[in-house]
C-alpha cells in the first residue's frame, strides 16, 4: 500500500499577546461604531454592499446588485455613473473650495490644489484628450512622477471613458514598452523627467526608447517638470502646458456602465509577463470608497490624510485618488524619498500641515526604526490620530515602534491586507470597534468573505496556519486579466477550484479567529519538514532590541534538504558581529522554537526593496543559492546586492547548528 503523500499546512509558530482596545475618545466618533456591522453584512452581503454603493452619486441607479460568482461575477448591474464626476464635481457646491490635494515637490515646492482647481484642470486635459483622438474605450498610457498632473491626467482619461494604465514612473523603458503594448494604448502621458533622491529621472528619454517599439502610441503629451532639454518628435510629441492652456475648464462626464472598465494595472508574474489587471467602475468605487471612509475614519471637513505610497502602484489608484477624493477629504501628495534631504522629511511634512492619518508600508517604518527616534523626536506628531499599514505583514515590534514613536502611544494602528486583484483592502481592523493586536490585521471588512484552509481545501480552524482564500466575491475585486482570461483563471481559481480565490498568500488564524498574516506562500519554507513562514522568523529576529530590519529565505541543502538563511539590519550603534549572530539565534529559538533557528544570518546596512517598498527576497534567494541574479529593474537600491553577495562566502561558515 502506498501512502498518501500530504504536504503539510503552513505551521503557526509566532506568539504575539499584546492587545490594544479601542481609545474611549476615538470610539465615541468613530464612522463604524456599531459591532453589529458585521453580523449585518454577514447574513446580507448584497444588502450591504448597496449601502455603501448608495454613498456615490448614479446618474442610473443599479437593476441588480450582484450576478454570478468566482471567477466571474458583476456588480450593480445596470447602474451608470462615473469615477471622475464622483471624484470631483458632487463636491464642488458644498466643498469647491476645500483643498484636495497639499503637493510637496522633492526640490521643496508647495501647491494647494482645491476641489475647483482639479476640477477645472481635468477638464481641460479632458477635452485636450477628446482632440487627440481618444475615444471612449480607448486606453492612455501614463508615465508620470508624483506631480499634480498624475491624478489629473487619471480623472481625465476616466472623465471620458478611456481606460488608463499608469506605469510607476520608477520602471525602465522595457517595462514601459511592454505595458503599453500589452494594453495597445493610443496616447502617452509623460513628463521630461522626475526627481529622485536629488536626481532627475530620464522619463521623456525612457518613452522615446519605449515608443519605438511601441506602434500603437499616436501621440505622447509631455508635462515638463524639470526643464531638463528632451528630444520632442514634431507631429507626435506635445507640451501639455501649450495644450491646456486654451483648453476649456467644463466638460460632462460619460455615463459609464458600472461593469465599463475603470483602468488597467500591471502587476509583476511569475512567468516575467505583467498582468493587466482590469478594474471595473461602479464595483471599484463601491470598494475603495467604503473602506477609506469606514477603515481611516475619514472626516473630509477636518482631516488632512497622508497614503504615502506611489501612484504607479494600487496603494495609490485606491488610497490616494479615487478613494480619498470620493469622500472629500484632504490629502497629501509628495514627490520624494522619506530620507531626501534628510531621515525626518516626512515628520516635517506631518507637522507643517497637521496630518491626521497616515498610511505607508511596514518596510518604511522599519526604516524609520533603524535611523533612530531622534527623527521624529524632532517634529510635532501630536496631530495624528490614526495609522495604517500596507505592503506585507507587520513584524510586532515595528508595530509597537509605530503606534508609540510616530503616534504617541495614543492612536489606533490599522494593519490592512489586500492586492492589486482586489482593489480595495479586504482584511483590516475598524478602529472604533476592533480589539487591535500588532501584526495582525484581524477580520475580514463587512462583507468580505476569507478563510484559511490546508492544502485539499479545508478549513483549519481557530489555531491553525494555511493558505488564505476568499469565498465570495466583493465588488472591488477585478474581473480578468487583459487578453489573458485562461492566465487569469489558472492563476487564481484552480489551487482550490473555481468557486475559491486563492491570492496566494499563507496566513494563520489565531484562538478568537483573527487573521495574521504569513506573507507569499513562495516564501515558505520546508524546514525538516515543518512548513515555516518567513514572515514569522523575520518577526521573531526584528523582536530583538538590536535588530531594525530583517529578510529570511530558504536555501537548498543536499543534506539537510532547505536551510534558513537570515539578512539582518541592525539598529544604528550596533555591530553586526559573531556575539550577535548568536544572540539572534538563541533569541528565535527563544520566541518561536530551536526549528526556526537561522542557519546563516548574513548582516547588511540594507535590503534589497522595489521603489514601492516591498523586500525582494527572490533575488535574496538566488543570492544564497549562489545562483545569477533575476531582474533588478526594479530595485529602489540595487548597488547594496553588490555589498550581499560579497558576503555571501560566509554562508557555509556563518550560524552553523551544533
Amino acid at each position: 500500500m502506498v501512502e498518501e503523500k500530504v504536504e503539510h499546512t503552513i505551521e503557526a509558530l509566532l506568539q504575539e499577546r499584546r492587545t490594544f482596545e479601542p481609545p474611549g475618545p476615538f470610539a465615541s466618533q468613530a464612522n463604524a461604531g456599531d459591532p453589529s456591522i458585521y453580523e449585518r453584512a454577514n447574513q446580507d452581503p448584497d444588502a450591504w454592499w448597496a449601502s455603501q454603493a448608495e454613498e456615490l452619486d448614479w446618474f442610473h441607479k443599479w437593476d441588480t446588485v450582484f450576478e454570478g460568482g468566482f471567477p466571474h461575477h458583476k456588480w450593480f448591474v445596470g447602474g451608470k455613473l462615473n469615477a471622475s464626476y464622483n471624484c470631483l464635481d458632487r463636491h464642488l457646491a458644498s466643498a469647491g473650495d476645500r483643498v484636495a490635494y497639499h503637493w510637496i515637490g522633492e526640490p521643496g515646492e508647495e501647491r494647494t490644489i482645491t476641489y475647483k482647481a482639479l476640477y477645472e484642470d481635468v477638464c481641460r486635459l479632458a477635452n485636450v484628450l477628446t482632440e487627440l483622438g481618444v475615444a471612449r474605450g480607448d486606453r492612455v498610457g501614463i508615465y508620470l512622477p508624483m506631480i499634480p498632473e498624475l491624478p489629473v491626467a487619471m480623472l481625465a482619461c476616466a472623465r471620458i471613458g478611456a481606460p488608463h494604465s499608469v506605469v510607476f514612473g520608477g520602471f525602465s523603458a522595457d517595462s514601459l514598452r511592454d505595458r503599453m503594448n500589452d494594453g495597445g494604448a493610443k496616447v502617452l502621458i509623460t513628463a521630461d523627467g522626475g526627481y529622485r533622491r536629488g536626481d532627475i529621472v530620464p522619463l521623456k528619454q525612457n518613452s522615446d526608447k519605449a515608443i519605438a517599439e511601441s506602434p500603437s502610441i499616436e501621440r505622447v503629451v509631455v508635462v515638463k517638470r524639470t526643464g531638463e532639454d528632451v528630444s520632442m518628435q514634431e507631429g507626435r510629441d506635445l507640451w501639455y502646458h501649450d495644450l491646456i492652456a486654451d483648453a476649456s475648464p467644463e466638460r460632462d462626464a460619460e455615463s459609464m456602465d458600472s461593469e465599463d472598465i475603470l483602468y488597467l494595472l500591471y502587476t509583476s508574474g511569475t512567468t516575467g509577463k505583467p498582468k493587466g489587471i482590469v478594474h471595473t467602475t461602479g464595483g471599484y468605487m463601491t470598494g475603495v470608497s467604503s473602506t477609506h471612509r469606514l477603515i481611516f475614519d475619514i472626516k473630509p471637513d477636518r482631516d488632512v490624510y497622508w497614503c504615502a505610497a506611489d501612484i504607479g502602484w494600487v496603494t495609490g489608484h485606491s488610497y490616494i485618488v479615487y478613494g480619498p477624493l470620493a469622500n472629500g477629504c484632504t490629502s497629501i501628495l509628495y514627490e520624494g524619498a522619506p530620507d531626501w534631504p534628510d531621515k525626518d522629511r516626512w515628520w516635517s511634512i506631518v507637522e507643517e500641515y497637521g496630518v491626521s492619518i497616515l498610511y505607508t508600508a511596514p518596510t518604511a517604518i522599519r526604516a524609520h526604526m533603524k535611523w533612530g527616534t531622534e527623527y521624529p523626536a524632532k517634529h510635532d506628531l501630536s496631530s495624528l490620530r490614526l495609522l495604517g499599514t500596507v505592503g506585507e505583514p507587520i513584524n510586532p515590534e515595528a508595530w509597537v515602534w509605530y503606534q508609540e514613536f510616530i503616534g504617541g502611544g495614543k492612536t489606533p494602528v490599522v494593519d490592512t491586507w489586500w492586492q492589486t486583484e482586489t482593489g480595495a483592502i479586504m482584511i483590516n481592523p475598524l478602529p472604533g470597534i476592533t480589539t487591535l493586536k500588532p501584526g495582525s490585521a484581524t477580520k475580514p471588512f463587512p462583507g468580505v468573505f476569507a478563510d484559511v484552509v490546508d492544502d485539499k481545501g479545508k478549513p483549519v480552524g481557530k489555531g491553525g496556519g494555511g493558505y488564505l482564500v476568499l469565498t465570495r466575491p466583493t465588488p472591488p475585486m477585478f474581473r480578468t486579466i487583459w487578453g489573458d482570461e485562461q492566465r487569469y483563471l489558472d492563476t487564481y481559481f484552480s489551487r482550490f477550484g473555481r468557486d475559491t480565490y486563492f491570492p496566494g498568500d499563507g496566513a494563520k488564524l489565531d484562538e478568537d479567529g483573527d487573521f495574521w498574516l504569513l506573507g507569499r506562500v513562495d516564501d515558505v519554507m520546508n524546514i525538516a519538514g515543518h512548513r515555516i513562514s518567513t514572515y514569522e522568523v523575520e518577526s521573531a529576529l526584528v523582536d530583538h532590541k538590536a535588530v531594525a530590519e530583517s529578510a529570511v529565505v530558504g536555501r537548498q541543502d543536499p543534506k539537510e534538504g532547505e536551510r534558513i538563511v537570515a539578512f539582518v539590519t541592525p539598529k544604528a550603534g550596533r555591530e553586526g558581529d559573531e556575539t550577535l549572530l548568536q544572540e539572534l539565534r538563541a533569541h528565535v529559538a527563544e520566541v518561536i522554537g530551536k526549528i526556526a533557528r537561522p542557519h546563516a544570518i548574513i548582516f547588511t546596512d540594507d535590503l534589497p526593496k522595489t521603489r514601492s517598498g516591498k523586500i525582494m527576497r527572490r533575488l535574496l534567494r538566488d543570492v544564497a543559492e549562489g545562483r545569477e541574479l533575476g531582474d533588478v529593474t526594479t530595485l529602489l537600491n540595487a548597488p547594496i546586492l553588490d555589498e550581499i553577495r560579497g558576503k555571501s562566502d560566509a554562508l557555509k561558515a556563518a550560524g552553523e547548528e551544533e
